[in-house]
């Protein structure tokens, strides 16, 4: 079992940054495929990057190609996401979310742990 717990939400101008991380507890992390999903109020909950056991694999959606980059650090049982040239559309709740199966899943099925949760706020 895993807990997963977001830190670095807050309020950007668009085309700033942010760096979102993603701390994990318990055993085995780096045979955990993580994704970072995104969801806006009244709107459904998004898939936005994920990556590999490794870090080898990665995979975007196409709203944030070019401007989101995820990685991690398997040393430290985080995994980090990159936000530059930020957008008003980008305005929401992110989610760390992470499941023991191989894969670059990319949807909320795919995953059996998530964290609560960081606000992200972009501003024009």
């Amino acid at each position: 079992q895993v807990q997963l717990v977001e830190s670095g939400g807050g309020l950007a101008q668009a085309g700033g940054s942010l760096r979102l991380s993603c701390a994990a507890s318990g055993r085995s992390f780096s045979r955990y495929t993580v994704g970072w999903f995104r969801q806006a109020p009244g709107k459904e909950r998004q898939f936005v990057a994920t990556i590999s056991w490794s870090g080898g694999l990665t995979h975007y959606t196409d709203s944030v190609k070019g401007r989101f980059t995820i990685s991690r650090d398997n040393n430290k049982n985080t995994v980090s996401l990159q936000m530059n040239n930020l957008k008003t559309e980008d305005t929401a709740v992110y989610l760390c979310a992470a499941d023991p199966r191989p894969g670059l899943g990319r949807y909320s099925s795919d995953y059996q742990y998530w964290g609560q949760g960081t606000q992200v706020t972009v501003s024009s």
